[in-house]
């Protein structure tokens, strides 16, 4: 974090982070306040460390750290991570057909576990896959590899689809309560209009707005091509996942606090990564929206099993991506030798 930005989030925080000096003792100023949390944040230092290093009491750097954690989320939330219009999920759609020739894709969706402490008579609730026990930060990323949405605090050992589906994140895409755009053709198609969908690996179920790869028996081309478009625009959210632990090494280790402290160092964490990719990293040009055009989309309550609105769609974008609209040239070198 450079020097200007971390006065940009100072005078952000500073009316919360000052407190009145007494008669008895001065109180810590909003600088300290907020250069103990980036100091523990950035490093993973435990608080007797960070004991040694401020000389300030291990209970009073615990309380300083939570707090100023649930200051940054409660401050900033909503102007480096917003509820999405209609308008903004047009140019993170724009972005990702820039940057991965995936057209209508809004997102990239996954899931990482955060290691925590297993919390007192926890039993398996928190225990995962890996042998160690977490709690589960779920996020969509767009091309810059910034947050979108998060849903943070689920148990270690539920998996990302019931995760998803519970999430609130979830609740409002069911409910079409994001002001999703409507429809529209692939950038030179003449078939039916495509929703737009986010894009997600084998863990997720697949629906009409969340595309997931083929599995992988019984592959031909056309569906190896499918999975390559769709993983080049699923790296993202790995990516940014990676930029998230190497920043803030909090993430390195296991944190040695409650699950609802942890959440809110992730909360902190996730919003800082957002504020410092807008103030840090130099902005990038313009993408230009290629152009839309209306048509009758694809039946979005149709009749029969559940998932035949979302075959229909994947269906739809594989189609698209041997069609001479939407192949790129090098797509059938890079699935040479690949789930062969």
């Amino acid at each position: 974090m450079s020097v200007a930005t971390f006065d940009i989030l100072l005078a952000s925080l500073r009316s919360g982070l000052t407190f009145q000096d007494t008669t008895m003792r001065r109180s810590i100023s909003p600088e300290e306040r907020l250069l103990l949390t980036l100091r523990f944040l950035a490093t993973g230092n435990s608080f007797a460390s960070l004991h040694y290093e401020y000389l300030l009491g291990i209970s009073t750097i615990s309380g300083i750290v939570c707090n100023t954690c649930q200051l940054i989320w409660q401050r900033l939330r909503e102007a480096v991570m917003p509820t999405p219009t209609a308008d903004d999920w047009l140019r993170i759609a724009d972005g990702f057909y820039q940057s991965s020739q995936f057209p209508n894709c809004i997102g990239a969706l996954d899931g990482k576990h955060i290691r925590v402490k297993k919390p007192p008579h926890s039993g398996s609730q928190y225990f995962n896959f890996r042998q160690c026990f977490s709690i589960v930060l779920l996020a969509l990323v767009d091309s810059n590899y910034r947050f979108i949405i998060v849903d943070i605090g689920a148990y270690g050992s539920t998996a990302a689809v019931h995760i998803f589906c519970s999430s609130r994140m979830g609740e409002r895409f069911r409910a079409n309560q994001l002001a999703l755009p409507e429809p529209r053709r692939l950038p030179g198609s003449s078939a039916s209009a495509a929703p737009f969908v986010i894009v997600a690996d084998e863990g997720f179920a697949l629906s009409p707005h969340v595309m997931r790869a083929f599995p992988r028996r019984d592959l031909d081309d056309r569906k190896r091509i499918f999975n390559y478009r769709l993983s080049r625009a699923r790296r993202y959210v790995e990516c940014a996942f990676g930029i998230l632990s190497n920043k803030w090494r909090v993430f390195m280790s296991s944190l040695q606090m409650s699950p609802q402290n942890a959440t809110l160092v992730i909360q902190a964490c996730v919003i800082l990564h957002n504020f410092t990719r807008i103030h840090d990293v130099p902005s990038e040009p313009e993408v230009a929206p290629f152009p839309t055009t209306t048509s009758v989309g694809l039946d979005h309550n149709p009749q029969g099993r559940p998932g035949s609105a979302g075959l229909a769609v994947r269906e739809l974008f594989a189609d698209y991506f041997i069609s001479p609209e939407g192949a790129l040239s090098w797509q059938l070198n890079s699935i040479c030798g690949t789930w062969r």
